[in-house]
Protein backbone atom coordinates (compact mmCIF):
# COMPACT_ATOMS: atom_id res chain seq x y z
CA UNK A 1 0.00 0.00 0.00
CA UNK A 2 2.45 2.57 -1.08
CA UNK A 3 4.88 4.13 0.92
CA UNK A 4 3.34 5.39 4.95
CA UNK A 5 5.53 6.15 7.32
CA UNK A 6 8.40 6.33 4.68
CA UNK A 7 10.27 9.44 5.30
CA UNK A 8 12.19 9.59 2.24
CA UNK A 9 9.27 9.42 0.21
CA UNK A 10 7.76 11.88 2.41
CA UNK A 11 10.48 14.51 2.25
CA UNK A 12 11.03 14.12 -1.60
CA UNK A 13 7.52 15.11 -2.24
CA UNK A 14 7.84 17.79 0.26
CA UNK A 15 10.99 19.66 -1.56
CA UNK A 16 9.29 18.95 -4.91
CA UNK A 17 5.86 20.43 -3.87
CA UNK A 18 7.20 23.17 -2.34
CA UNK A 19 9.71 23.69 -4.96
CA UNK A 20 6.86 24.38 -7.44
CA UNK A 21 6.74 20.48 -8.64
CA UNK A 22 4.05 18.13 -9.12
CA UNK A 23 3.22 15.82 -6.55
CA UNK A 24 0.45 12.37 -8.25
CA UNK A 25 -0.41 9.51 -7.18
CA UNK A 26 -2.70 6.87 -8.51
CA UNK A 27 -4.78 4.23 -6.67
CA UNK A 28 -3.43 3.14 -3.53
CA UNK A 29 0.08 5.65 -4.18
CA UNK A 30 -1.88 8.21 -2.31
CA UNK A 31 -0.97 6.07 0.98
CA UNK A 32 2.61 7.37 0.47
CA UNK A 33 1.27 11.06 0.84
CA UNK A 34 -0.82 10.54 4.39
CA UNK A 35 2.04 11.88 6.33
CA UNK A 36 4.02 13.90 3.76
CA UNK A 37 4.35 17.49 5.91
CA UNK A 38 4.74 20.83 4.60
CA UNK A 39 7.84 23.02 6.57
CA UNK A 40 4.77 24.88 7.85
CA UNK A 41 3.54 21.55 9.57
CA UNK A 42 0.85 21.84 7.69
CA UNK A 43 0.42 17.74 6.07
CA UNK A 44 0.34 18.30 1.91
CA UNK A 45 -3.54 16.82 1.54
CA UNK A 46 -4.89 19.12 4.15
CA UNK A 47 -7.61 21.14 2.45
CA UNK A 48 -6.34 19.92 -0.69
CA UNK A 49 -9.00 17.92 -3.20
CA UNK A 50 -8.26 15.05 -4.31
CA UNK A 51 -9.20 10.97 -5.33
CA UNK A 52 -7.88 7.75 -4.21
CA UNK A 53 -8.71 4.08 -3.69
CA UNK A 54 -11.94 3.69 -1.70
CA UNK A 55 -13.24 2.37 0.88
CA UNK A 56 -15.71 0.39 -1.14
CA UNK A 57 -13.11 -0.55 -3.47
CA UNK A 58 -10.87 -1.22 -0.46
CA UNK A 59 -13.96 -3.82 0.54
CA UNK A 60 -14.42 -5.00 -2.82
CA UNK A 61 -10.86 -6.67 -3.71
CA UNK A 62 -11.05 -8.39 -0.08
CA UNK A 63 -8.38 -5.46 1.40
CA UNK A 64 -9.87 -4.13 4.48
CA UNK A 65 -8.53 -6.18 6.20
CA UNK A 66 -5.06 -6.53 5.24
CA UNK A 67 -4.05 -2.79 4.74
CA UNK A 68 -3.40 -1.14 7.97
CA UNK A 69 -5.85 1.63 7.04
CA UNK A 70 -8.60 2.36 4.82
CA UNK A 71 -6.85 5.36 2.27
CA UNK A 72 -9.86 7.67 2.03
CA UNK A 73 -10.83 7.58 5.10
CA UNK A 74 -6.73 8.16 6.30
CA UNK A 75 -6.61 11.12 3.89
CA UNK A 76 -9.72 12.67 5.37
CA UNK A 77 -8.78 12.18 8.72
CA UNK A 78 -5.31 14.35 7.36
CA UNK A 79 -7.80 17.45 6.25
CA UNK A 80 -8.12 16.12 2.47
CA UNK A 81 -11.33 15.84 0.38
CA UNK A 82 -11.73 12.79 -0.80
CA UNK A 83 -13.54 13.16 -4.39
CA UNK A 84 -15.38 9.37 -5.40
CA UNK A 85 -16.44 8.20 -7.98
CA UNK A 86 -18.46 5.10 -8.61
CA UNK A 87 -16.30 2.36 -8.14
CA UNK A 88 -14.03 1.19 -10.72
CA UNK A 89 -14.42 4.46 -13.21
CA UNK A 90 -11.90 6.35 -13.79
CA UNK A 91 -11.42 10.00 -11.33
CA UNK A 92 -8.71 12.22 -11.79
CA UNK A 93 -8.53 15.30 -9.51
CA UNK A 94 -5.93 17.95 -10.06
CA UNK A 95 -6.00 20.65 -7.30
CA UNK A 96 -2.94 23.17 -7.95
CA UNK A 97 -0.22 21.13 -8.33
CA UNK A 98 -1.46 18.13 -6.69
CA UNK A 99 -3.00 14.96 -9.14
CA UNK A 100 -4.38 11.80 -8.06
CA UNK A 101 -6.56 9.28 -9.22
CA UNK A 102 -8.99 6.65 -8.01
CA UNK A 103 -7.59 3.24 -9.18
CA UNK A 104 -6.17 1.92 -12.11
CA UNK A 105 -8.99 3.42 -14.42
CA UNK A 106 -7.49 6.96 -13.93
CA UNK A 107 -3.67 5.95 -14.68
CA UNK A 108 -4.01 7.57 -18.34
CA UNK A 109 -5.94 10.15 -16.98
CA UNK A 110 -3.20 11.01 -13.95
CA UNK A 111 -0.22 10.85 -16.40
CA UNK A 112 -2.48 13.37 -18.98
CA UNK A 113 -3.16 15.92 -16.43
CA UNK A 114 0.36 15.46 -14.66
CA UNK A 115 2.10 16.10 -18.57
CA UNK A 116 -0.46 19.38 -18.97
CA UNK A 117 0.68 20.94 -15.77
CA UNK A 118 4.23 20.60 -16.53
CA UNK A 119 3.88 21.80 -20.31
CA UNK A 120 1.78 25.01 -19.05
CA UNK A 121 3.51 28.39 -18.57
CA UNK A 122 3.95 29.16 -14.39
Amino acid sequence: MGFPGNTAVQRVASAIYEQGGVVSAVCHGPAALVDVKLSNGDYLVAGKRLAAFTNSEERAVGLHTTVPFLLADKLSSRGAHHQAAPDWTAKVVVDGRLVTGQNPQSAAGVGEAVRDLMLSPR
